[in-house]
């Protein structure tokens, strides 16, 4: 799969659809450009084969993303973290799969802001502790945020070349 050049303002998606990749489970959110938010979605779950590709192309048919957005793991230094190469394999084929361009996101320091997001929920009666089985989704909210944040242009995009 080919990598894109940089994309502009001017092609900059209006809706995308974010992963948080990890070994065992990948959680997901929806954002758009206008609001510049996302929601929380589910979280899916890493089988000894890969993803459950079903509930990802049942969130695609759902929510219709122009593009998709995957946090890859880099270390506080920006040197890539182990599972940097497994997440880029998911990118990859993410993008071969179902033809959407794929947007790489550095996503130091989500996992701490999901879990400060999560905990202000609880606290404001708006989630249980039961609930804490999404914070890989709220993870991937914030991903979506940041990416949906960034003034263009965007870092390298893998997917269906224009």
């Amino acid at each position: 799969m080919p990598v894109m050049p940089e994309a502009h303002a001017s092609a900059l998606p209006a809706s995308v659809l974010g992963f948080d990749f990890g070994t065992k489970r990948i959680g997901m959110a929806f954002g758009q450009r206008i609001t510049g938010t996302a929601q929380v979605l589910q979280v899916i779950d890493q089988g000894q084969t890969g993803p459950d590709w079903i509930r990802i192309e049942h969130a695609l048919r759902d929510w219709r993303p122009e593009a998709l957005v995957v946090g890859l793991p880099l270390t506080l230094d920006g040197g890539e973290q182990t599972t940097a190469q497994l997440a880029r394999r998911f990118a990859h084929a993410l993008g071969e799969r179902y033809a959407l361009p794929v947007h790489l996101v550095d996503e130091r320091m989500t996992s701490i802001e999901a879990a400060r997001r999560f905990a202000a929920a609880r606290s404001a009666g708006q989630r249980r502790k039961l609930d804490a089985r999404l914070l890989d989704s709220f993870a991937a909210q914030v991903i979506v945020e940041n990416f949906l944040a960034q003034p263009a242009p965007r870092s390298p995009t893998i997917g269906v070349a224009p």
